[in-house]
């Protein structure tokens, strides 16, 4: 986080980076900054030449989607997400190595693949060579060859410059005669400006999108190709597509049973924190846009996965012999997906997001009553959340209730919205004194007693 509220327990989590070989405590990773730096490196003089290379016509359009691009990509490198750890990195190398072998058109390629510690499902080609991989997608595949699939459908995009030809299409549509009458015609309406300002919008997006469902179809046709010369099974497009369609609809979806892990002998949970009212849901956040189904369907990037698995049937099933599921290390993809849920749960933190890092972290606990890391995410965040709620901060770093959210995860947030301040202090400091007994060799939770301790009473 940028503000770290515990100082004494970030000292703490550096330490278990350090002690957790001797002491058998899972570690988070220790990324290569060198690496990282070089990455940033590349980008920067990439950027350089991007900017270089545009010309007369639409020349501040370009420059300013460039700059954006590019501060994306930069900000990345930039931050804790890209994980340049060297053995998780150089097995991502590995796979990629075996599509780039396989494939003679991409023996020279300067794409460069990376993890990334976020948390939701996605993989994405940034335009510049730089593909990012997140943690989030990784713990939800089955195999190498899965996962061989989602970057040989980024190299696709990238190796077919959509990324170059969606800006093209976007700057020469903003510049159209058609766009400038519009926006002239716009100008000197009286009502309803906004909303006839959104409806061009809207077909811009459409237009945008339908482009962007063509490239998808192109990557995938291409990603088969790629798939086909690695040695991968490519019946793994078939099954990692599967799971995509359905992968929406089990984000935090596990469950998180509040009422048992902060119910205590002498401080039980108390059901006003999480009660269900009618005035709570007449008030919850709703979808704000009020596009149809068609409008929400025709605005995904991507085609349906059942679409696109059906494009690909044919071409799969003819495959022979199907390939492997892994071809680097079936072990160490195991240990990965393991290692990226502590990851993702310590990257919510950093990312001021303790209301993911304890929906992760409660769901760990309720999965094993005795998980270290679990514990000390848990006692981290009640004291931070108790100095933020006594300095009137606590909303810019815990999310509120949407309907949109799985219900569970509801009724997290509501807790900590209803809480008060000295329920929260002892809150926090029953939980840190009931796991203290297991805890105590654990780098940095003294500490997170001692403070939960102090703020009691408060």
């Amino acid at each position: 986080m940028t503000i770290r509220f515990c100082a004494l327990a970030l000292t703490a989590l550096v330490s278990q980076l350090v002690s957790a070989q001797d002491t058998g405590i899972p570690a988070l990773l220790l990324d290569d900054s060198l690496l990282k730096q070089q990455m940033l490196d590349i980008t920067l003089k990439k950027k350089d030449k991007a900017l270089a290379s545009v010309g007369k016509q639409y020349a501040k359009d370009y420059r300013d989607i460039y700059n954006r691009q590019f501060g994306t990509i930069t900000e990345t490198w930039k931050s804790s997400r890209p994980v340049t750890e060297p053995r998780a990195h150089q097995f991502l190398q590995s796979v990629m190595g075996k599509i780039t072998t396989g494939n003679e058109e991409l023996r020279n390629t300067d794409a460069r693949v990376v993890f990334t510690r976020d948390w939701w499902p996605n993989a994405v080609s940034m335009g510049d060579g730089t593909i990012l991989v997140n943690a989030g997608l990784v713990t939800g595949l089955d195999n190498e060859a899965e996962l061989a699939f989602v970057i040989c459908h980024e190299l696709a995009h990238y190796y077919l410059e959509h990324t170059t030809k969606s800006i093209a299409k976007l700057v020469a549509t903003q510049n159209s005669e058609e766009f400038k009458a519009e926006l002239k015609r716009l100008s000197k309406e009286q009502y309803r400006v906004n909303a006839q300002y959104n409806d061009l919008l809207k077909t811009i997006s459409f237009d945008s999108r339908r482009h962007s469902r063509e490239h998808e179809t192109e990557a995938d046709q291409l990603a088969f190709r790629f798939m086909k010369n690695s040695g991968y099974d490519c019946n793994a497009m078939r099954t990692c597509l599967e799971k995509l369609d359905h992968i929406d609809d089990s984000l935090l979806a596990a469950r998180v049973p509040v009422n048992s892990v902060f119910n205590f002998t002498g401080y039980p949970f108390n059901n006003r924190w999480v009660r269900e009212e009618s005035s709570i849901f007449s008030g919850m956040k709703q979808e704000t846009s009020l596009k149809t189904q068609a409008e929400r369907d025709s605005l995904k990037t991507h085609p349906a996965c059942e679409h696109r698995i059906a494009m690909l049937a044919d071409s799969i099933r003819a495959v022979s012999p199907a390939g492997n599921g892994f071809q680097v290390d079936e072990t160490y993809f195991a240990r990965l997906k393991c290692q990226f849920a502590l990851e993702i749960m310590e990257q919510c933190y950093t990312n001021e997001n303790l209301g993911l890092n304890l929906y992760f972290a409660i769901t760990r606990l309720n999965a094993n009553a005795d998980d270290p890391m679990a514990v000390y995410n848990i006692s981290r965040a009640l004291n931070d959340l108790y100095t933020l709620q006594r300095d009137h901060k606590m909303g810019k770093y815990i999310d509120s209730e949407d309907r949109s959210n799985p219900k569970d995860y509801n009724q997290l947030l509501r807790m900590f919205s209803r809480i008060k301040l000295d329920e929260l202090g002892e809150l926090a400091w029953f939980f840190a004194r009931q796991h203290e007994p297991f805890m105590k060799q654990y780098p940095g939770y003294n500490e997170l007693v001692q403070a939960a301790k102090a703020n009691r009473g408060k």
